[in-house]
């Protein structure tokens, strides 16, 4: 018989339970004023470097001649290749861009154990390229198959045995969630919850936290990672409210809305991309510098599975915007979300933040062309702002991606009950309830709810 089928049943609903890891702003790892030294420590002890390279110093990696896609000799790992957008009823109707291809889906496993009946969560202080900062609060487990298949011949993933053939009665959360559709194109990764039975041996670079902790945590800039928030997205503890939306009607309209948007995708070769240019350090676009480009860097990193590699990254060219308008409606708090369309979406678009871009990129735009929601966003007096703080979005992808997370009071002049075509109110709980299923709730939304689900957000 499995150690996990004679484990004690845990008391209480997954909702009472990781409550009470909610409401625990201290626990039996490191008090959470310390964390940032810990992190800033263990940065100070290990050789980190990350070097932006031309193209031509890539290790491993070249143009394809016949397409001139981002390749790696193996096959394995992921492509930079081209991709061309139709959408007609969107304020683009057809663009074409960069992406990355990485159809393997990867592991973001957060382990769980109670310590004096509080749940806690075990986080790792992992490097990541694309980080400004390098090393922040990463899952136990964040790795591609190539990762824990030792494609790179390196070390092993550590905990990974935890989540590989996880006993059924010990998963709080499975899913497949889509990655960045702007930048990924149909990527998923699996996003896990376990929880953890008898002695867990402590590596140096690991500790164990209190959801309290970790909200505590994601007040600050770029110290909990992308991989990290999207996994806390997942944890159920958003107890079921009024709605103004029943689930059915909610999920009724999701449906609608994808099947009202004709975006039609198709690859097409890396080097035919019209108003892309492929220079010596990067493929970007022409004449005007906007939203991203293609860029190659290489990396020292000794606490990594690999200590030294090379690879391409890309690079946003701005700040991102990111935020959900919030009302309080018959006493219940709601986010106003987006459908919004992504070229790299597998099922055409997911329930997106209300304002989800780059401003820059808009500065010249046609007023029909500019989000809706982004002036009431950026003009927002101090006292509507329930929450703000900038975060990186995946650093093993994107470098220096980073976009300022915000939660915003409204009004109904500003935001009314009965919102534009493509918009709809939504409670966390209800955002809680679809994150359970693959493919409805983007990673940006996400972010945000992983600062709901462990109360960042001053109420």
């Amino acid at each position: 018989m499995s150690a996990a089928a004679l484990a004690p049943p845990r008391e209480g609903s997954e909702t009472a339970r990781l409550l009470r890891s909610v409401r625990a702003l201290s626990g039996s790892g490191p008090d959470t004023d310390r964390v940032a030294p810990w992190l800033a420590e263990y940065a100070r002890t290990h050789r980190f470097r990350v070097d932006r390279i031309p193209f031509a110093d890539l290790d491993g990696w070249s143009f394809a001649p016949d397409t001139g896609n981002l390749v790696h000799r193996s096959g394995r790992f992921f492509s930079v290749e081209g991709l061309h957008v139709t959408h007609p009823e969107g304020p683009f109707p057809e663009w074409q861009q960069p992406i990355i291809n990485q159809p393997e889906v990867g592991v973001l496993g957060i382990l769980v154990k109670e310590f004096d009946g509080v749940p806690h969560f075990l986080m790792q202080a992992k490097m990541e390229p694309g980080n400004p900062n390098l090393l922040q609060l990463s899952p136990t487990v964040q790795a591609t198959r190539s990762n824990y298949t030792k494609v790179h011949r390196g070390a092993d993933v550590k905990y990974l045995e935890y989540f590989v053939d996880a006993p059924p009665e010990r998963v709080i959360a499975d899913v497949l969630q889509s990655e960045h559709g702007s930048w990924f194109l149909r990527k998923a990764n699996r996003n896990m919850l376990v929880e953890a039975v008898g002695e867990v041996p402590l590596e140096d670079n690991f500790c164990w936290l209190t959801l309290g902790q970790i909200g505590e945590l994601l007040r600050h800039d770029n110290v909990v990672n992308m991989d990290a928030r999207t996994v806390l997205a997942c944890a159920p503890t958003q107890p079921a409210t009024g709605a103004l939306h029943s689930e059915r009607e909610l999920l009724s309209w999701i449906t609608g809305e994808r099947a009202h948007h004709d975006r039609r995708v198709r690859s097409v070769p890396l080097a035919s991309l019209a108003g892309w240019e492929r220079g010596a350090w990067s493929v970007e676009r022409v004449p005007e510098e906007r939203h991203f480009r293609v860029m190659a860097v290489s990396v020292e990193a000794e606490n990594r599975e690999v200590a030294q590699w090379t690879q391409p990254l890309i690079e946003p060219i701005g700040l991102g915007v990111t935020a959900f308008v919030t009302r309080t409606f018959g006493g219940v708090p709601h986010l106003l979300a987006h459908a919004r369309v992504e070229g790299g979406l597998m099922d055409t678009l997911e329930l997106a933040p209300t304002v989800q871009c780059t401003p820059d990129a808009f500065r010249s735009a046609a007023p029909a062309q500019r989000p809706p929601f982004l002036d009431l966003v950026l003009d927002a007096p101090k006292q509507r702002i329930r929450y703000e703080a900038v975060h990186a979005e995946e650093g093993g992808r994107f470098y220096h991606a980073q976009s300022r997370y915000l939660i915003v009071e409204a009004d109904e002049s500003e935001a009314p009950a009965v919102p534009p075509p493509g918009y709809r109110w939504v409670t966390p709980a209800q955002l809680n309830s679809l994150v359970r299923h693959s493919r409805y709730v983007n990673v940006q939304a996400r972010s945000l709810l992983a600062c709901l689900n462990t109360a960042a957000v001053t109420p």
